[in-house]
């Protein structure tokens, strides 16, 4: 294999750009040439390729989002797409393609793969939300994001007395808000894989108040509702003062902490090995604090298990 490409699709996440610098340079020690594809699988289709050289990743471990961009490409799950884009990778003189992003990503380079065009994943989602990996590239900033946004959140609210209900980035996933909720000493985590109970709620934050607990945090992941209406309906039957904090793609920004840009390098690195090796259909991650990876059919097929013992722990933290 002599030329491969990498991409970036869905989601920016902190710790893509590590992966991208650890992709071409550990490519070109391996004598690969390496080229960017901008613009995700929309740049792909459209043969939007441009060559990276050592320097081209020069001073871009640091930063956030991806310097190849990012963009949705919806039609990209019709096979004369598909085909399309291989082409253009072979007008190119391309032999793989290494894919960073999500699970929607993930299904690109399978369907690839599939087609016989060696293509590897490496997970690149704040949201934490693919299953056969502990960690994915974006998580551990996002969390630390939040948890900054929850330190200075606590400030004032304590200087007021009033409670907070911070909203999350999670729809489906509540690993943001039970980890920075977790870190934050946050006095509720209302997330999707949990049943809602919001007399839980009201009983508890009125327990607080008798105890003179005044103010506090609630951590809201997106998919459970909107923090503006939970603030209003715990106002209503607690008679606090609440207010509602929506974090958005605040989340999303940042320079990359230390845990990503070790994940990005290591998964880079991993993953430029595969298609040295020969391989396809591979997605890389981590287990027990090993870099792995697993054939992407297998690995897209992992049920997401919420740590519900965490989540307990959170609660009692909190009392």
């Amino acid at each position: 294999m002599k030329n491969i490409a990498v991409l970036t699709s869905g989601g920016d996440a902190p710790g893509m750009n590590a992966a991208i610098r650890a992709v071409v340079r550990y490519a070109l020690n391996l004598d690969m040439k390496v080229y960017g594809v901008e613009r995700g699988y929309t740049g792909l289709v459209e043969g939007n390729f441009k060559e990276l050289k050592a320097r081209s990743v020069s001073n871009i471990l640091q930063r956030g989002g991806t310097i190849l961009k990012s963009a949705r490409c919806p039609e990209f799950v019709k096979k004369t797409v598909q085909l399309a884009a291989i082409e253009k990778l072979k007008e190119h003189n391309i032999d793989g393609l290494i894919v960073i992003g999500g699970d929607g990503s993930f299904m690109g380079a399978k369907a690839l793969s599939g087609h016989g065009f060696p293509a590897i994943g490496i997970p690149g989602t704040i949201d934490n939300d693919i299953a056969y990996t502990d960690y994915t590239l974006g998580f551990d900033t996002a969390c630390n994001t939040v948890l900054e946004a929850i330190n200075k959140l606590r400030d004032t609210m304590e200087s007021h007395d009033r409670v907070v209900i911070v909203e999350v980035m999670g729809r489906h996933c509540g690993d943001i808000a039970l980890h920075a909720g977790l870190g934050g000493g946050a006095e509720i985590i209302l997330v999707p894989e949990m049943p809602l109970n919001m007399n839980s709620v009201f009983k508890k934050l009125k327990q607080n108040k008798e105890k003179g607990k005044l103010s506090g945090i609630v951590v809201l992941a997106e998919g459970v509702g909107c923090a503006d209406e939970f603030a209003k309906e715990i106002e209503a039957k607690t008679k606090m003062s609440v207010r509602s904090t929506v974090l958005g793609h605040m989340q999303r920004g940042g320079s990359p902490s230390s845990r990503d840009r070790y994940l990005g390098t290591s998964m880079g690195i991993h993953a430029v090995r595969l298609l040295s090796q020969g391989k396809s259909s591979r997605i890389v991650g981590i287990k027990n604090e090993r870099i792995f990876d697993v054939d992407i059919v297998q690995g897209l097929s992992i049920k997401k298990k919420f740590n519900k013992d965490l989540y307990k722990m959170a609660a009692i933290m909190s009392t």
